[in-house]
C-alpha cells in the first residue's frame, strides 16, 4: 500500500514513519524545501522521531515538495497547520492551499483524510468543494473523511498504535475505507457517523483540558490571595476515588492545540447565534496566567528588597511541556517578554532548547547560571534538571510547576 501525507511536521512526520514501519510506501509532501532536503538526508526535525529511526524507514519514505507525486498513492492524509489569525479567528489558508494543489492531482478511488484540527463542517463544507474542482465527486469518486490527530509530543506510553483512532467519513463507505487505512498502524478504531462528529470530538477533548486547567489556575489565584497552598489542596482533592480528575495549575497553556483549538469552536458557534462564554472565559484565565506569574516574581523579589529592574532572573525550562523542546505558544516566552519590559536581566536554562532566536538568548550552562541568579523561576520542570540543587544554590526560587513540593527550603516559593 502507498500512503501520501501532506505536511511533514509534528503530526505528518510521525505518521509517515509509522506507515513506513508498517510496510507501506510513503510519499510525504511539504512546502519547506529545507525540511524536505533534511529528511532526504535522514535528519529529523521532530524530537519524537530520532534521526536513527527516520533513517531506518528511509527506504520507504519519499520526501518531496511536488504534489504530483501523490497521484498514484492509495490514500492521502492532510496534516497541515490550522493556526489562528491575529484576531483569533481560524486561518484556513494552509488547508485551502493544500486542497487546491490536491485538486490538480487526485484520482478516482483514492481515500482523502483530513487530520488537521478544525471546526465542525470544515471537511464537508470547505475541503470537499475544493477537492471537487478536480471534477471528481467526494463520497462517490473518492472517499473523504476526518480523523483527528491525537499526538502528544514526548509521550511514550501512548503511540499511534495504542491510541484509539476516531474516523468519520462523508458516507459509511468513506468511514470504512479510511478505517482500513488506519488499521495498519492503529490497534483500535472508533468510527463515528460523520466528519462533523469527528471534528467536534477533537475540540471537546482539548476544550475539556483547557476549561479544567483554567479552573485550577483560577483556584490557584484565589488560594494565593487566601494564603492557602494550592498544591496541598489538589493533593487532598485527588484522594477522592470518584467524581474528581486531577489537573494542576501552571504558568499558562502552550503547544499546538490547547491555546488554539477552542477558538475554532467559539468562532463557529457565532454562526449559530451562540456565544460560548464558558470556553472563552477559560481562554481568558489561561492567557492571564503569565501576568499572575509576573506578579508572583515581583512579590518574591520585593521580599528580598530587590526590584525587577536590574535583578538577574533565571528562567528554568522554556518549552511548553516537560521533556520536549517545543516552543509553540509557550508561556515562558511571554514571561520573558514581561520581565525584560520591566528591566529584568533574564537568562534561561533548558537542555531541550539551545537557542531562543526570537529574543536573542542561548541556554546558559546550569552551574554558571545558578551562581549568578538572584531568582530562579521554574516554568517547565524538565526531567534531568536538578531542581533540588537549584533551590539550594539560588537565593530565591519560584516554582510554577510544583516540582519542589518535597523540599523544605524556605527559599523555595510556589505558585
Amino acid at each position: 500500500m502507498s500512503i501520501g501525507i501532506v505536511g511533514l511536521g509534528y503530526v505528518g512526520l510521525p505518521l509517515a514513519v509509522a506507515f513506513a514501519e508498517a510496510g507501506c510506501d510513503v510519499v510525504g509532501v511539504d512546502a519547506d524545501h529545507a525540511k524536505v532536503s533534511a529528511l532526504r538526508e535522514g535528519r529529523s526535525h521532530i524530537e519524537d522521531i530520532p534521526s536513527e529511526r527516520l533513517e531506518a524507514a528511509a527506504d520507504r519514505i519519499l520526501a518531496t515538495t511536488r504534489y504530483v507525486e501523490l497521484h498514484e498513492t492509495e490514500a492521502i492524509l492532510i496534516c497541515v497547520p490550522t493556526p489562528l489569525t491575529p484576531n483569533r479567528e481560524p486561518d484556513l489558508g494552509p488547508l485551502v492551499s493544500a486542497a487546491q494543489s490536491l485538486a490538480d492531482v487526485i484520482r478516482q478511488d483514492q481515500v482523502i483524510v483530513l487530520e488537521s484540527t478544525t471546526f465542525p463542517g470544515t471537511t464537508r463544507g470547505y475541503l470537499a468543494p475544493l477537492l471537487e474542482e478536480s471534477g471528481l465527486h467526494a463520497g462517490r469518486d473518492f472517499a473523504l473523511a476526518f480523523s483527528p490527530e491525537r499526538v502528544d509530543p514526548g509521550r511514550t506510553d501512548y503511540t499511534f498504535r495504542t491510541t484509539p483512532k476516531v474516523v468519520g467519513g462523508l458516507t459509511e463507505r468513506c468511514t470504512q475505507r479510511a478505517a482500513e487505512i488506519y488499521g495498519r498502524i492503529c490497534d483500535e478504531l472508533v468510527p463515528v457517523s460523520s466528519p462533523e462528529a469527528a471534528e467536534m470530538s477533537k475540540l471537546l477533548e482539548n476544550i475539556f483540558r483547557s476549561v479544567n486547567i483554567a479552573l485550577v489556575n483560577e483556584m490557584a489565584i484565589l488560594a494565593d490571595r487566601m494564603d492557602i497552598d494550592i498544591w496541598e489542596v489538589v493533593d487532598a482533592a485527588s484522594t477522592k476515588p470518584f467524581g474528581f480528575m486531577r489537573f494542576e495549575p501552571g504558568p499558562g497553556m502552550g503547544g499546538h492545540c490547547l491555546p488554539v483549538d477552542p477558538f475554532y469552536l467559539t468562532w463557529r458557534a457565532r454562526e449559530y447565534d451562540l456565544s460560548t462564554e464558558f470556553i472563552e472565559l477559560a481562554g481568558k484565565v489561561n492567557k492571564f496566567m503569565p501576568y499572575f506569574c509576573l506578579e508572583k516574581i515581583e512579590r518574591a523579589l520585593n521580599e528580598a528588597r530587590k526590584p525587577v529592574k536590574g535583578s538577574k532572573i533565571l528562567i528554568v525550562g522554556v518549552s511548553y511541556k516537560a521533556g520536549v523542546g517545543d516552543l509553540r505558544e509557550s508561556p515562558a516566552l511571554k514571561i520573558i517578554e514581561l520581565l525584560r519590559a520591566r528591566g529584568g536581566k533574564v537568562s534561561y536554562h533548558d537542555p531541550h532548547v539551545p537557542q531562543l532566536p526570537g529574543v536573542g538568548l542561548s541556554s546558559a550552562e546550569f552551574d554558571a547560571a545558578v551562581e549568578r541568579a538572584d531568582l530562579a523561576v521554574i516554568v517547565t520542570a524538565h526531567p534531568g534538571v536538578d531542581h533540588a540543587a537549584l533551590v539550594r544554590r539560588v537565593p530565591l526560587t519560584l516554582d510554577l510547576r510544583g516540582i519542589t513540593r518535597g523540599l523544605r527550603e524556605h527559599s523555595a516559593l510556589r505558585l
